[in-house]
């Protein structure tokens, strides 16, 4: 058992007979009274996302998650193809259970995937990944990384606020667990 304040973006944890991963987790601390944890957790099995409110002190029941090294490989209808780097055993994860990570997957790129009792509850990003610019507005002149910024469309279909000096065609770095620009590739 551990308590909810213990709790991290990424963990997963048993309530009732359901398996639920962590998505977004805040502390939270009115004006009056006690601090509450704010939390955007899914459901493993369904894939539904669901925003919930509980105290730090209360316990849930932590899981045992295997991590095993996986490469996506590439989108087939409504499911993404993962491979295992060491038996080649290929997985299928439904788009709709893995949104946020879409974002940020191209192909071959390595991610970590997690199992509990064989079964797959969730894919783990690395800290950056490299994205092309494929939309925004032209490039300014003169501009500097401190004058505010501009959106732009990545390869991913990702929408980041740039520098203003970023064009076309730029590949820059992007930090996946809040979507923002850190540099030029």
């Amino acid at each position: 058992m551990i308590q909810t304040i213990d709790l991290k973006k990424g963990m997963v944890f048993k309530r009732g007979d359901k398996l639920l991963r962590v998505l977004t987790i805040n502390h939270h601390k009115p004006g009056k009274g006690n601090t509450l944890m704010q939390m955007d957790i899914q459901d493993v099995r369904s894939g539904s996302i669901v925003h919930t409110t509980m105290r730090p002190s209360e316990k849930v029941e932590q899981v045992n998650v295997d991590k095993r090294n996986t490469q996506y490989l590439y989108e087939e209808g409504d499911n993404s193809v993962f491979m295992d780097l060491e038996n080649y055993e290929q997985y299928e994860v439904p788009n709709s259970n893995i949104t946020e990570e879409k974002k940020y997957l191209q192909e071959n790129m390595e991610v970590q995937m997690d199992f509990v009792n064989g079964e797959i509850v969730g894919v783990e990003l690395p800290a950056t990944v490299t994205l092309e610019v494929t939309d925004t507005q032209p490039e300014i002149k003169g501009a500097t990384i401190d004058g505010g910024g501009k959106p732009a469309t990545l390869n991913t279909g990702l929408v980041v606020t740039v520098p203003a000096f970023i064009k076309n065609g730029d590949k820059i770095i992007v930090n996946t667990a809040d979507g923002a620009y850190k540099s030029r590739a």
